[in-house]
């Protein structure tokens, strides 16, 4: 295994919600990445941003752990949801927030 497979293992298991993302949640650094973090910010789920821009081997690396070729990416409970368009898709066809109920991650009021 690689250092960046352990290292990405190690993010996803660090938080119930990850996004692999260009930037930060308060700075995204990419329009995709920043619509991402507008749906889960407007649907009050809490999730940790893994910003790839700051190491080249864990921006290539999640594409290849992923098998997906794009970022950002979103993991809930250690599983591979998908990337922009499916988060954007699964928000507007209400199909999030239940997703993410079922997972047992319920928005927090704030």
């Amino acid at each position: 295994m690689s250092d960046a497979e352990t290292n990405i293992q190690n993010q996803i298991a660090s938080a119930d919600v990850v996004l692999f993302m260009k930037g930060t949640p308060v700075f995204p650094q990419c329009g995709f990445s920043g619509q991402v973090v507008q749906i889960l910010s407007h649907v009050g789920i809490p999730f940790k941003g893994v910003n790839v821009l700051e190491d080249d081997e864990l921006r290539e690396g999640i594409k290849v752990f992923s098998n997906w070729p794009t970022i950002p990416q979103l993991y809930v409970k250690g599983e591979f949801v998908g990337g922009c368009d499916i988060i954007r898709e699964m928000f507007e066809e209400g199909e999030l927030r239940p997703y993410l109920s079922e997972k047992g991650i319920e928005p927090v009021d704030g």
